[in-house]
C-alpha cells in the first residue's frame, strides 16, 4: 500500500489516472456496444466481432505511428489523441440500418490508430514522470483503472443503449474524450527533445550532431533485448489466443441462453478480475518478477477459457473474473520492462512496437475466430483454446536465456510477430 499511496501522492500520476478513468468509462461502453449494435442490425456473430478487429487492426501500423511519439511533442498528442475520437464519433448518429454498418467499422479503425498514438505518448510521458521503482505499481493502477470500467461502463452502456440506441453511447464516449483532454493539458511535464529530423550533417541545439534514428530502431531494440524478447514474445502469443476466446463470446452467450446484451455482465465480471490484479501487481512484480508474474497468469486465463466449453452461468461468470485477472498479467510486465529498459529516445517506438508485436496476434485471434465460431461448435472450441494456452506458459518458467547469447543473434533470425 505504500507504493500506491506514492504514486497517487503525485500530481501528474493522479492526472493521468483520472484521465484514464474518464476516457477508460467511454471507451468500455463503446466497445460492448458497437458489437451487440451491429449483431442486433445485421444478427450475424461474424460482423460483431469484426468490431472489436476494427479497433485493434491498427496495431499493425504501431511502430510508424509510435514514431510520432518520439518526434513531436508527447503532451500535446495526448489532447489530439482524445480531440480526434471526439470529433469523429457524432458519426455514428447516421447509423440506422445494416448497410450502414460500414460507418462503425470505419470509426472505430481510425478509433483505434488514435489509440495507438495516443498510448505510446501517455507511455512515454510516464516513463519520465513516475520513478521506476513505481513503475509496476503505477501500470498496474492504470491496467485497474482502465479495465475496471467493464465493473459499471459494459451495464451503463447497455443501459444506455437500451434506452437511447448506439448514437447514444457514442455521444457519452465523445464527452468523456473531451473531459480526458481538458486533463492531460493540466499536465506539469518537462518536455524532452524530439528525435530530431534534420539531416545528419546538422546540429543539434546543444551543438551536438544529431542524426534521426529509424522507425525499426523499437524492434531492433526488443528483439535483442534478453529481458524485453521473451516478454513481449509471451504476450504477443497470449493475445492471439485472447482474440481467438473473445471472438466466441456471443456464441458462448448463445450457448447459456440469453441475449447479446448479457455480454455487459460479463464484461462486468472480467473487469473486477482485473482490478484485484491492477491493484496488487506492483508487489507481485517485486515478488515474482516479470516472467513468473506473467507465467501465472496466461497460466489462469488458459484455465478459464478452457473451462467456457461448459455451458453454466456461475461457471461463465467465474471464468470471466478469472481471464480479468491473468490475461493483464504479461502485459503489465512486458510494460513495465519496456520503460524502464528503453533510452527516452526510443521509448515511443519501443511501447508501440511492443503493443504491435502483442497486439497483432489479437487481430489475427479475432479474425480467425469470427470465421471458426460460424463453422465450428463452441465447446471443443473453447476446450482446444485451454490446452493450447496453458503451454504457452511454460517457456516462462525455465531459466531465460543469456544476454549474450540472445544480443548475439539478428533481428531477422526470426519473425517477432
Amino acid at each position: 500500500m505504500t507504493k500506491t499511496w506514492a504514486v497517487l501522492h503525485d500530481r501528474n500520476a493522479r492526472l493521468f489516472l483520472t484521465a484514464v478513468t474518464v476516457s477508460g468509462f467511454g471507451t468500455s461502453a463503446l466497445w460492448l456496444v458497437s458489437g451487440i449494435w451491429v449483431k442486433d442490425l445485421t444478427g450475424s456473430d461474424g460482423l460483431a466481432a469484426l468490431c472489436m478487429l476494427a479497433m485493434w487492426a491498427p496495431t499493425l501500423a504501431g511502430p510508424l505511428l509510435g514514431a510520432l511519439a518520439d518526434r513531436v511533442p508527447r503532451k500535446p498528442l495526448l489532447i489530439g489523441g482524445s480531440l480526434l475520437p471526439a470529433a469523429l464519433l457524432p458519426v455514428l448518429f447516421a447509423v440506422d440500418s445494416p448497410d450502414r454498418v460500414w460507418l462503425v467499422l470505419t470509426v472505430l479503425f481510425v478509433y483505434g490508430a488514435a489509440g495507438v498514438v495516443h498510448d505510446a505518448a501517455e507511455s512515454a510521458l510516464v516513463a519520465g514522470a513516475v520513478a521506476p521503482s513505481l513503475l509496476g505499481g503505477f501500470n498496474g493502477l492504470r491496467m485497474a483503472v482502465a479495465e475496471g470500467m467493464k465493473l459499471v461502463a459494459p451495464l451503463a452502456g447497455a443501459g444506455l443503449y437500451a434506452l437511447q440506441g448506439g448514437p447514444g453511447v457514442a455521444l457519452l464516449d465523445a464527452i468523456t474524450f473531451l473531459l480526458a483532454a481538458l486533463l492531460y493539458a493540466g499536465l506539469r511535464i518537462r518536455q524532452s527533445r524530439p528525435d530530431p529530423v534534420t539531416p545528419p550533417t546538422s546540429t543539434g541545439s546543444e551543438g551536438e550532431p544529431s542524426r534521426r534514428t529509424p522507425v525499426g530502431a523499437g524492434t531492433h531494440h526488443i528483439w535483442a533485448h534478453p529481458i524485453l524478447r521473451p516478454l513481449v514474445l509471451a504476450g504477443g502469443t497470449t493475445m492471439l489466443f485472447a482474440g481467438l476466446n473473445g471472438a466466441l463470446i456471443y456464441a458462448v452467450i448463445d450457448g447459456l441462453g440469453h441475449s447479446p446484451a448479457y455480454a455487459g455482465a460479463l464484461y462486468a465480471a472480467q473487469g473486477a478480475g482485473s482490478v484485484a490484479v491492477g491493484l496488487v501487481s506492483g508487489p507481485a512484480l517485486r515478488r515474482l518478477g516479470e516472467r513468473r508474474f506473467a507465467a501465472y497468469g496466461i497460466a489462469l486465463t488458459a484455465v478459464a477459457a478452457g473451462l467456457r466449453a461448459i455451458p453454466s452461468d456461475p461457471l461463465a461468470l467465474a471464468c470471466s473474473a478469472a481471464i480479468g485477472a491473468g490475461l493483464p498479467c504479461v502485459l503489465i510486465a512486458a510494460l513495465t520492462a519496456v520503460q524502464r529498459e528503453t533510452p527516452d529516445a526510443l521509448l515511443g517506438r519501443a511501447v508501440a512496437t511492443a503493443h504491435t508485436l502483442m497486439y497483432t496476434p489479437n487481430v489475427l485471434g479475432l479474425a480467425a475466430g469470427a470465421a471458426l465460431v460460424e463453422l465450428v461448435d463452441q465447446r471443443p472450441l473453447s476446450a482446444l483454446l485451454g490446452v493450447a494456452w496453458l503451454a504457452t506458459a511454460v517457456p516462462l518458467f525455465q531459466r531465460p536465456a543469456s544476454a549474450a547469447r540472445i544480443a548475439s543473434r539478428s533481428p531477422s533470425d526470426a519473425n517477432p510477430a
